[in-house]
């Protein structure tokens, strides 16, 4: 059951179910014709497993779907009850109808763990969105700072704003990107995901509503879970279009989430990039409904396509930061063993949030914040970006080369920016493509790992980390997981292992 029950109305379900298109659409197969009612099952089915309706979505009456559809109440009743039958449907009287998945299918609900380097000569992992450091700026930054180390070998070490001299470098950053920010509007952190769980530890509590994309990066989605959060999914708009605006307005005024977690720079997983009218959309229904928006911006730099214009942050319309956090990290943009991340927002929360870090981690490594204040003020750090975004640009056109000459029937959009390629898997199951692919040497999270409760069946996600033969490889590992799936041979160890090269 899903951490929060929503509604779905006769009109918004009618919309969805006429946007499937061919993928549910009453079209003659075999030479017969499917019934109305199938077809409505099937998109039904379809919309829960790629999260566009949660799992435990209210759905609107018989005769309220039937008038909104424009079919017989008979047509709504037998595609219920086949629903109903297929475990996609759970009734009882006088409560109405909601969305379920089946019975007895495990829902992956954990984060995405890297895979130890040393197990990179027999697998292809494709499981972690990080690419190498950008050589030698990770070096030259670290040896250039070495000097400077025994000025604060004299301290205890522990800074748990941050160095403030890294505070008032990143400060300077938003300043010029257009949003005026004091150091005291910042704190460091140990890599974005402490930031997001202090965020967590001071805003909610355990059992409250936190609304997020849907679908949302993996291990934040993990995080809250192991936070006692009740997550409300709001589903992205279809193809890289970005927040679907009035579905969030509706999920703020009736579940009146505490706090909500967005990504609008090349989305993880999906690349999407929120534009401007959608960034200033949310930040109003965020304030009119007292919601705490936390807004990840570590994809923020990746934009790899020359003439893309990436919107305002959208803390730049909550410049005070009393509405909006934003969360930034050196991650993605520079290297992941880099663990250095930070939060913006407003001094007082600021100041909680310092308060509160004696009881997490004390502070961030003062060696890796000196580096990266070297990188920030020394002019290293744009050049760096640069190398990095010229790495994912090549291997995202590799993977997507790849993809398309192996595997023609799964759909994608390919996204301007980012570290990741959404998948659909041509109505496979992802997880069974994931485990049959493990087990050919090529290793993929499936979708269902950035859904809340199942959704995303459909779907994997691809990083930008491999290129040329290796991404070839990748490619047609993953065809002949998904030639197993289909033929049924996926659960056959003998036939798997056979496969690997």
């Amino acid at each position: 059951m899903a951490q929060w029950t929503s509604a779905v109305g006769a009109a918004q379900l009618a919309r969805l179910v006429r946007s499937q298109d061919d993928r549910a659409a009453s079209a003659a197969v075999g030479g017969r014709r499917i019934p109305a009612y199938r077809t409505l099952a099937d998109g039904v089915r379809l919309l829960v497993l790629e999260g566009r309706v949660p799992v435990a979505a209210r759905l609107p009456a018989e005769r309220e779907l039937a008038a909104a559809l424009s079919v017989s109440r008979t047509t709504v009743a037998a595609a219920y009850e086949a629903l109903r039958a297929e475990g996609f449907l759970e009734s009882r009287r006088g409560s109405g109808s909601w969305t379920a998945v089946p019975a007895g299918n495990p829902l992956p609900t954990r984060g995405l763990e890297p895979l130890p380097p040393e197990a990179a000569g027999s697998m292809i992992d494709l499981g972690c969105a990080a690419l190498p450091a950008p050589e030698p700026w990770l070096t030259r930054s670290v040896q250039g700072v070495m000097a400077d180390l025994p000025l604060y070998a004299h301290t205890h070490g522990d800074y748990p704003a941050g160095l403030p001299a890294l505070r008032q470098a990143l400060a300077d950053r938003y300043t010029a990107r257009g949003i005026p920010t004091m150091p005291e509007q910042i704190m460091v952190t140990t890599g974005a995901m402490g930031a997001v769980a202090a965020i967590c530890r001071l805003i909610t509590r355990p059992g409250e509503r936190v609304a997020v994309d849907s679908p949302s990066y993996a291990n934040i989605l993990q995080l809250m879970r192991d936070a006692g959060a009740r997550l409300v999914p709001v589903a992205l708009a279809e193809r890289l279009g970005g927040w679907d605006i009035p579905a969030w307005r509706q999920v703020m005024r009736d579940a009146a989430p505490r706090m909500a977690y967005v990504v609008a720079d090349f989305h993880n997983p999906t690349g999407s990039l929120a534009t401007e009218e959608q960034r200033r959309g949310l930040v109003a229904a965020a304030r009119s409904a007292g919601t705490v928006l936390v807004v990840d911006e570590t994809m923020a730099e990746l934009c790899l396509d020359p003439g893309v214009e990436v919107p305002p942050a959208v803390c730049s319309f909550d410049p005070s930061g009393s509405s909006v956090i934003t969360v930034g990290s050196a991650s993605k943009a520079f290297w992941a063993g880099m663990r250095i991340g930070w939060v913006r927002a407003a001094p007082d929360i600021i100041r909680s949030l310092v308060a509160a870090r004696a009881y997490a981690d004390l502070g961030s490594p003062v060696l890796e914040q000196l580096a990266i204040t070297s990188l920030l003020d020394g002019g290293g750090w744009e050049e760096a970006v640069a190398i990095r975004r010229e790495q994912a640009r090549e291997n995202r056109d590799a993977i997507v080369d790849a993809v398309r000459r192996h595997l023609p029937d799964w759909e994608f959009s390919v996204p301007s920016g980012g570290l990741t390629l959404w998948a659909r898997t041509g109505g496979l199951s992802g997880s069974r493509i994931a485990e049959a692919g493990e087990r050919l040497g090529v290793r993929v999270p499936s979708g269902p790992r950035f859904g809340v409760d199942g959704a995303f069946e459909g779907f994997v996600r691809l990083p930008f980390t491999v290129s040329g033969a290796v991404a070839d490889q990748a490619a047609s590992r993953l065809a002949g997981a998904a030639h197993l799936v289909a033929t049924g041979r996926s659960q056959d160890s003998d036939t798997l292992h056979s496969f690997v090269a």
